[in-house]
């Protein structure tokens, strides 16, 4: 089962190679403005999709002002509406700014709501989710919407709905969870192509290099003095 697992990642990635193309790059074009024009890009995910909204933050090869709103419960109010918007209390999102929103199905409250508020400041929203799953399922916000219908880009994982990709011989079982591969893979590939566009611009991107090599500190700590300290919620 591990071939097929590998194998059917690799036919994904793939896939998104070409079909999400575009929008990769429509998504970095956002990135790469924001932070030439000295404003913040937020990811938030809750659940295992906080895993994709850590992903870009705070890590070798990324870039600094991207700034991960933390889940305090780890997915366990993402259904629950009314809980969102105190996640971002004190974060005003505002033009010029751009937040990643990551939700699978991108039908639970918690995502939405933070997706609205982005709407309603007037940032740019990026949503990544799984279109297949998104289109098989109705929203559980008494907006009646799902992710994807508010974003700005829509950067689809090409996860199957319910993420259990492999079925087994003999057994109803499913397993081999795609989202948080497919998703890292397209994130990660939203900071190059945006690193890429700010280079061709003349502009020198905030790219942090890993802790554990030589004169990284120094390097890394003249990025974070130029920009300063992230924005965060109130909550933490």
């Amino acid at each position: 089962m591990q071939k097929q697992y590998f194998d059917l990642a690799v036919e994904k990635i793939t896939a998104i190679k070409t079909d999400e193309e575009d929008h990769i790059r429509e998504a970095a074009k956002l990135v790469a403005g924001s932070l030439m024009n000295r404003n913040w890009v937020y990811t938030f995910g809750s659940g295992h999709s906080q895993l994709l909204a850590m992903e870009v933050h705070g890590r070798a090869g990324g870039l600094y002002p991207i700034v991960h709103i933390p889940d305090p419960m780890n997915g366990r109010a993402e259904k629950v509406e009314g809980f969102g918007p105190i996640l971002i209390e004190g974060l005003n999102f505002k033009k010029g700014e751009t937040v990643f929103v990551i939700s699978n199905s991108g039908r639970n409250p918690e995502p939405l709501e933070i997706a609205i508020a982005v709407k309603e400041g007037g940032a740019n929203l990026i949503a990544v989710t799984s279109l297949a799953h998104s289109k098989s399922v109705t929203s559980r916000h008494s907006s009646g919407k799902l992710l994807y219908q508010l974003a700005d880009v829509v950067l689809d994982t090409h996860t199957p709905a319910g993420d259990a990709s492999l079925a087994f011989e003999n057994s109803p079982i499913r397993s081999g969870a795609l989202s948080t591969v497919l998703g890292a893979a397209i994130m990660d590939a939203v900071v190059v192509e945006a690193i890429e566009m700010m280079l061709k611009q003349g502009f020198v991107p905030p790219v942090l290099i890993s802790s554990n090599l030589d004169g990284s500190d120094e390097h890394n700590q003249r990025i974070m003095d130029e920009y300063g300290q992230f924005p965060q919620p109130r909550f933490i």
